[in-house]
Parts: structure tokens; C-alpha cells; sequence
């Protein structure tokens, strides 16, 4: 089978029993980076040395048939560098390759830099949405459609560009949206930093060092108004779509009644 092995994402005492356990009895390894994964099990204590096998993202798509033909035969655990494999990390294309051939897939569930994150922001935790690394283009554009977006958000940046991110967070989502910043969770330099979108703006208007992830309140709902909402109905139906149809696009995207909104239109109709 395929063994999806979450790491520590930065004390290492955060490696489970289990991981450790696997570690000692593995016989081959796909890891983000060798190294790494050789200089985690130094550092475990582990004195099994398996097979390591280079997985990332550069050759995980060639690589992923091999290595799923090789866990017919034995179990393959996967590491990345931190966390959870598969998780804005290489492992997904792996995991799909192996559901189409019918090759068990399982994990050692661990540290998450994400949910970390989540629970020490002080921002909802109900519900929420991992958006992964904020992109190094486009960013002000891909925040303005999520400047809508309930839940609370999470996401990765780099030290080198966590500044003008949050510059662009906060001009997409309102000054006074609250935020928090994580950096080097579970290390001894970790660090959270709440306050609202322009305030962490500026306290990071510079950058700075280590990982960071970001938390982010979600948009406040705002009541769908009614009149609105039935003139969006009444237009799709003048382009074509049924206005059963209709009724029920604009219901999903407004939380408004499917039915009252039916109604309300073949009340328009009639007139």
C-alpha cells in the first residue's frame, strides 16, 4: 500500500508514536526531498535506512505509475518536507493514479500547518476554506473573488512577498477585515499577529522571516435583496433559460426561497 506520512511542521516532538514505528520499518521511502527525509529520520532517532525515492513536484506525474507499481509489491510511505502529504504538497497526483489502479492508499494523520493555524487565529472555526498559496500574478484579482467568500480562509505566503500580499488582502477585503497572521508555528520563534487587514498590513508592511500562514474572517452575509433577486430571475429567463431553472441558480447564489422566487416571477408574468 501507499502510507501517507504526516511530518512535523516544525518541533519534533510532534512526531507521533506511529510515525516513527512506520519509519523503522519501512522499506522505501518517496520523499519530497531526500535529504531532508534522510536528515528527519537522523533526527528521530531512526537507525532503519530504507530506499529513498525522489518525489516532487517537478516529477511526481512521471513518477507517480512506478511508484504505485512498486507498492503492489511493498508499502511505500510518502513524506514531504512538513505536514501532510497531498496538502499544497506533492502526493495528489500519486493518491489518483493509485485509486485508478485499485492500490490501498492510507495516512498517518499529524501536524497541519492549516488547522494550526485555524485554531490559534481567534477567527471561526465552524466553518472554513484552505485556498493554498497566494499566487505570485494576478493577486489582486484572485482576492477580489474571494472578497465575498463566508467561511474563514487560510492561506500560505512566502516571507518574501507576505507585505505586498497583505496589502492587496486588505484593499480586496476592507481595511477593517480582521486577519491573522501565523509564522513559524510550533518553532520557537512562533508568532500570531491579529488585527485587522490594514493593521498587519502594516506590521509586515516589510516582510519577514520564517512560514507564514494566513487567516482571514469571512465576509459579513448580507441580506439578498428580494426585487433584485427577481429581476436576475426575470433576465435569465429573457436569455433563454427556463424559469424553473432560473429560480433555482438565483436561489443558490442568494440563499433566498426557490419557490418565492418561482412565484413571485409568474406573479410578474401575469400582470
Amino acid at each position: 500500500m501507499i502510507i501517507l506520512a504526516a511530518t512535523p511542521i516544525g518541533n519534533l516532538g510532534d512526531a507521533s508514536r506511529r510515525l516513527i514505528e512506520t519509519l523503522e520499518r519501512a522499506e522505501v521511502i518517496a520523499a519530497e526531498d531526500t535529504r531532508t527525509a534522510a536528515h528527519l529520520l537522523r533526527a528521530l532517532a531512526v537507525e532503519n535506512r530504507p530506499k529513498l525515492l525522489a518525489l516532487h513536484e517537478h516529477n511526481e506525474l512521471e513518477r507517480a505509475a512506478e511508484i504505485v507499481q512498486l507498492a503492489r509489491e511493498t508499502d511505500v510511505v510518502v513524506l514531504t518536507d512538513a505536514g501532510m502529504p497531498a496538502i499544497s504538497d506533492p502526493g495528489y497526483p500519486l493518491v489518483a493514479e493509485a485509486a485508478r489502479a485499485g492500490v490501498t492508499v492510507t495516512a498517518i494523520p499529524g501536524p497541519s500547518a492549516v488547522l494550526t493555524a485555524l485554531a490559534v487565529s481567534g477567527l471561526p472555526t465552524d466553518r472554513f476554506t484552505f485556498e493554498g498559496f497566494i499566487p505570485r500574478k494576478g493577486r489582486a484579482r484572485w482576492f477580489a473573488a474571494l472578497a465575498t467568500e463566508q467561511r474563514t480562509m487560510v492561506f500560505f505566503e512566502s516571507p518574501h512577498r507576505v507585505g505586498e500580499s497583505l496589502r492587496d488582502l486588505a484593499a480586496a477585503f476592507g481595511a477593517e477585515r480582521r486577519v491573522a497572521v501565523c509564522r513559524e508555528l510550533t518553532k520557537l520563534h512562533e508568532e500570531v499577529v491579529r488585527g485587522t487587514a490594514e493593521e498587519v498590513a502594516q506590521r509586515f508592511a516589510e516582510g519577514a522571516r520564517g512560514e507564514f500562514c494566513i487567516v482571514v474572517e469571512g465576509a459579513a452575509e448580507t441580506a439578498a435583496d428580494a426585487d433584485a433577486s427577481l429581476e436576475q430571475v426575470l433576465e435569465l429567463v429573457a436569455s433563454g433559460i427556463r424559469l424553473k431553472e432560473a429560480s433555482a441558480e438565483v436561489a443558490a447564489a442568494t440563499g433566498l426561497s426557490r419557490r418565492d422566487l418561482y412565484e413571485a416571477a409568474l406573479a410578474r408574468r401575469s400582470r
